[in-house]
């Protein structure tokens, strides 16, 4: 896991790359990678990569970066985690690659030497990387399929620059830092900034399941090789061979297939443990698939005790059921408070999640792990979000006809008449089931012009429905389609790369695997709504009652109580935090 930069000075009229610009970018993200750290810039001074390193595969100095292949010959600046490698690697030798190292990052070189641009498709993993291949005079820049990890550029028309946090471009000193109204739209809308889209004009991220090349004249080629929603619309058409199986030991098969090349690492891995079905079932899996538990963390709050909130008792009883090596961590208010500056000077973007990893991921580093696995994306994937039934209801309604009499009425009433607005449509239906604020909120936000200028390039409808084109088919897909592209990977990804890499900790999904979706869509497309409790059910011990008929709750902190927000509802209290998170992220 790293921090990666990249500089291509293109165009004919371009400065030559700066070696204080390289690694001031650099620098900004030691947190990430603090274990080692190097940039290289070619002769002609037209290039420049830079790379913290957090060692994970392959713990020696052949690890680190920027790397170059056994022929000197293209070079690499790579952050994420390759779990097939070592398949992918058996391969090249067969082939006749030569490795100088065991990791993962010289993979992808042998890789693309053999494969080119295509390779993307075989890997299995979360990554973001940049390869400089000089014989071309190009860069093939690339990003995982779920976008699990970031990967943001900045094109001025003459130099291509590329980093994995937003805040790391902008130390280079060479991007305006001015705010993208369409940006800010979004994130008053959905309480995060929607990809492609960042807080500042010239900065853009790099979409997920996305490659591209940056030759002489720019960049170029760029392709969209996964849709989550082509893969759920997929899934459709093998729905009858999964009614065949019996749901919780394919559900064990195919998530322990995940989890096993999850736990690939030269270094400890623990567990996020809540007392949710999502982290037991995966911490009772990990177990039996290696023979031993895994060190746990839970989180605790004075302000939650007593209540269905506080998640630490059951989380406890179960790590003592396993036998895990677990810690139970108090977060005070007093410590919330000293921790907001370093909070908001690692919040990357403007977001109204993210408090929740970045205490649960001090709490692992503070037990000495690098790496944790994380229930993340249990409930895209399950489908046990209330979105999956709200959705469809919301759509339903909004398409039947009133009567005028009725229709008058409801037009006198602001969320009936916004339901009626939005909600004919599953994008506009979703916008009001996560929306935080409703575009008409927008001008008092952010002041007129801006909320115009915003909305009319954010076009939030049109980039809420891209994310079911193609139509997945169903309405169990289009949701999870929905929840996956927007709400997780917008909000829960993000927050999760730069709260725990604040912390220098990799933390790694296995519910976030477009292996594993691929492999289970056809089952979950037949059995919806019981397919949380096939999970529960997958491991050969399934989950005790106690645990998987409690109440669903999230994984959530008191921000409530602890910064005074307005009492009377979430959606309010969310809002009182967003204004906030704006008012101090910098």
């Amino acid at each position: 896991m790293c921090g990666i930069a990249a500089l291509f000075a293109y165009g004919s009229d371009a400065p030559p790359a700066d070696a204080d610009e390289i690694d001031a970018i650099t620098e900004r993200m030691r947190p990430r990678g603090p274990d080692a750290g190097g940039t290289w810039i070619s002769p002609d001074r037209r290039v420049a990569l830079g790379a913290r390193r957090l060692a994970i595969i392959d713990l020696t100095d052949e690890g680190t970066q920027p790397m170059t292949d056994t022929d000197g010959d293209l070079r690499i600046v790579f952050n994420g985690e390759i779990y097939n490698h070592r398949e992918l690697r058996a391969r090249l030798e067969r082939l006749g690659a030569r490795f100088h190292s065991t990791t993962d990052t010289e993979v992808l070189l042998q890789l693309y030497r053999h494969d080119g641009a295509s390779m993307v498709e075989l890997l299995r993993g979360m990554f973001a990387f940049a390869i400089w291949e000089p014989r071309q005079r190009r860069m093939f820049v690339a990003r995982d399929p779920y976008g699990i990890k970031p990967l943001y550029v900045a094109d001025d028309g003459s130099t291509f620059r590329a980093a994995s946090t937003v805040k790391a471009l902008l130390a280079g000193g060479q991007i305006a830092r001015a705010h993208d109204p369409a940006g800010v739209a979004g994130f008053w809308l959905m309480g995060s900034v929607p990809e492609p889209y960042t807080i500042f004009r010239d900065i853009r991220a790099v979409e997920a399941g996305t490659s591209l090349f940056i030759d002489e004249n720019g960049i170029r080629n760029t392709r969209r090789y996964y849709s989550i929603a082509s893969t759920l619309g997929r899934g459709v058409k093998d729905e009858p061979a999964a009614r065949l199986v019996h749901p919780p030991i394919l559900v064990r098969e195919l998530v322990t297939d995940s989890l096993r090349h999850h736990l690939i690492s030269d270094v400890p891995v623990g567990a996020f443990l809540s007392s949710g079905i999502d982290s037991t079932a995966l911490v009772a899996l990990a177990t039996e698939a290696t023979g031993q538990p895994p060190r746990t963390v839970t989180l605790r709050f004075d302000e939650f005790r007593g209540q269905a909130f506080d998640e630490s008792p059951l989380a406890s009883r179960f790590a003592q059921r396993i036998g895990s090596d677990h810690v139970t961590r108090l977060v005070t208010r007093d410590e919330f408070i000293s921790e907001l500056p370093k909070f908001f000077d690692a919040m990357d973007q403007p977001t109204i999640d993210g408090a929740n990893t970045w205490f649960v991921s001090k709490a692992a580093a503070e037990r000495g792990l690098k790496v944790a696995i994380s229930g993340l994306g249990g409930d895209e994937l399950f489908g046990s979000y209330p979105s999956f039934r709200a959705l469809p209801r919301i759509v339903v309604a909004a398409r039947i006809p009133f009567a005028a009499s009725t229709a008058s009425r409801l037009a006198r009433n602001p969320k009936a008449k916004a339901a009626a607005r939005y909600g004919r449509s599953w994008a506009g239906a979703y916008l009001l089931k996560r929306g935080l604020f409703l575009p008409d909120d927008l001008p008092a936000l952010m002041g007129a012009d801006a909320a115009e200028e915003g909305l009319r390039h954010l076009s939030m409808i049109e980039h809420i429905a891209e994310a079911i084109n193609p139509d997945p088919g169903t309405a169990f897909g289009r949701v999870a389609a929905l929840e996956a592209s927007l709400y997780m990977r917008n909000q829960l990804l993000r927050d999760t790369d730069w709260a725990s890499m604040a912390h220098s900790l990799e933390v790694r999904t296995p519910l976030v695997d477009a292996t594993l979706l691929r492999q289970i869509a056809p089952l979950l497309l037949v059995e919806k709504e019981r397919c949380k409790r096939h999970f529960a059910n997958s491991p050969r011990n399934p989950l005790p009652d106690w645990l998987s008929e409690r109440r669903k709750t999230g994984f959530t902190v008191p921000l409530a109580e602890w910064m005074d927000l307005a009492p009377d509802g979430t959606s309010t209290r969310m809002r009182s935090w967003a204004r906030m998170v704006l008012e101090r992220w910098s």
